[in-house]
């Protein structure tokens, strides 16, 4: 099993069908998924009374398994189900439970909560009585656990499919990852998120999470330009640039070098600027990437720099005004390209190239195969989409994100960590875990730059 994968409703289904056909049955898969359910439910109870909601469908039958085992445990268990079971291996989970069930929640007793309603098949609204009784039993309780996905959410959008649904301490995935679990605003309201694996295999095709990634140091006979040399654009806001080469030079590169017209005083001594003619500054066949779009704003000058940047052929990261400017009759040939958009300048892109899909996640699949750039589509919950369909979901990081600059900090460490060799895939990859991590260790009320202080850190964790 791959711990890593994230599955739609449909591919989970179809994993789960493939452990089917090597002869396990439904039932005996249930009592795998809520045994290991109900080991993590048993660990976090420490002996209090439960209280399990069921609902018609096989997720249902995890609860009166989960209650059962349960009960074996030593707890005290009350089971509620609004509606009979409906397929036979929760008819049968049911018949194994063999103790009284209620049909409303008047004589619910427990300081646990275990919603096992509705899971990660769930498409529409809870009706308001299922609705109703959930909120109910929730607000019962102190403590509050899911099983696969809560009731009420989309397990292939993460959208709310109710109002005021509760919010849970504790969320157990059965087999995989869905995308809901990483997905706002569901994601909000699932707690702490565990996976329980029950032997699926891996799915090909299948997302997956961001993962810490490998980067190897420098060889030993490395040198400045074998580690390599990044050019960043500077334009007519130069501060944007300075904050991608503050965090360019910290995520490995060799050299990083900003062209500009002319140097800039609050210019680091550490890093070099070039004023030759940018086609000049560009020819520079030792450039091994470039980063273009951080405050370089979105007139004549602008676009002109961009379309050089775009003529010489190097490996580029696309950020900020540059993703504005963008047009398709500017992409005329087959280059390393990663663009990397906020959900405006992602609105921006689709419209400029005609894409028409709904949420960054489908924008940027259909931005990435029309265009041929990877497309890291940042904000609270990022997304990673490469022109052949792969797709990496970002892990949660903090919210002292939102604050103007951090985005120029990311593109720095893409642009550092394609100069360093990385195809725009990996460094997307690997920017986007590295900045994660190193607002983790800047702490709250960080600014750009004392994030940019942070990348070494983040940079030594994959070493």
């Amino acid at each position: 099993m791959s711990a890593a994968q994230v599955l739609t409703a449909q591919q989970m289904r179809d994993a789960e069908q493939a452990l089917f056909d090597t002869g396990a049955s439904v039932s005996e898969l249930m009592e795998v998924a809520a045994g290991g359910a109900a080991e993590w439910i048993r660990r976090v109870t420490a002996g209090r009374d439960v209280t399990v909601l069921c609902g018609p469908g096989n997720n249902g039958g995890d609860g009166y398994v989960i209650a059962r085992r349960l009960r074996e445990a030593g707890n005290a268990v009350t089971v509620i189900a609004p509606v009979e079971p409906a397929t036979g291996a929760a008819k049968e989970a049911r018949r194994r439970w063999d103790a009284p069930v209620a049909r409303a929640a008047g004589g619910a007793r427990g300081e646990v909560f275990v919603d096992c309603l509705f899971g990660s098949g769930l498409a529409r609204p809870l009706v308001a009585e299922h609705a109703l009784l959930l909120r109910d039993l929730a607000a019962r309780c102190r403590y509050k656990v899911a099983v696969d996905v809560p009731s009420g959410i989309a397990s292939d959008s993460g959208a709310a499919l109710n109002e005021r649904l509760p919010v849970f301490d504790l969320t157990l995935a059965l087999g995989a990852w869905k995308f809901a679990h990483w997905s706002l605003p569901g994601r909000a309201l699932m707690g702490q998120m565990r996976l329980v694996p029950i032997g699926i295999g891996a799915v090909e095709g299948a997302a997956r999470l961001v993962t810490r990634p490998r980067i190897a140091p420098p060889a030993a006979d490395s040198h400045k330009y074998r580690r390599g040399l990044l050019g960043i654009i500077a334009g007519a806001m130069p501060g944007a640039s300075l904050l991608a080469a503050a965090a360019a030079q910290r995520a490995g590169a060799g050299y990083v070098k900003l062209l500009a017209r002319e140097a800039d005083p609050r210019t680091p001594a550490d890093v070099v600027t070039d004023t030759a003619p940018l086609g000049e500054a560009l020819a520079d066949e030792r450039i091994a990437a470039v980063l273009v779009g951080p405050g370089l704003g979105r007139g004549g000058a602008g676009k002109a720099m961009l379309g050089e940047a775009l003529r010489q052929g190097r490996a580029l990261v696309l950020d900020a005004d540059a993703l504005v400017l963008l047009a398709p009759n500017m992409l005329g040939r087959d280059l390393p390209l990663l663009a990397t958009p906020h959900d405006g300048e992602l609105e921006v892109l689709c419209r400029n190239f005609g894409v028409i899909a709904e949420g960054r996640r489908a924008r940027a699949l259909a931005l990435a195969k029309l265009t041929g750039m990877v497309v890291l589509a940042k904000g609270p919950d990022s997304v990673i989409a490469a022109p052949d369909g792969r797709l990496v979901l970002g892990l949660p990081a903090t919210s002292w994100l939102s604050v103007a600059g951090t985005g120029d900090v990311l593109a720095g460490i893409a642009a550092s960590r394609m100069a360093c060799g990385s195809d725009p895939f990996s460094a997307a990859c690997e920017a986007l875990w590295l900045h994660g991590e190193a607002a983790r260790r800047a702490g709250p009320a960080l600014t750009p730059s004392a994030l940019a202080e942070k990348v070494p850190e983040a940079l030594a964790a994959c070493l």
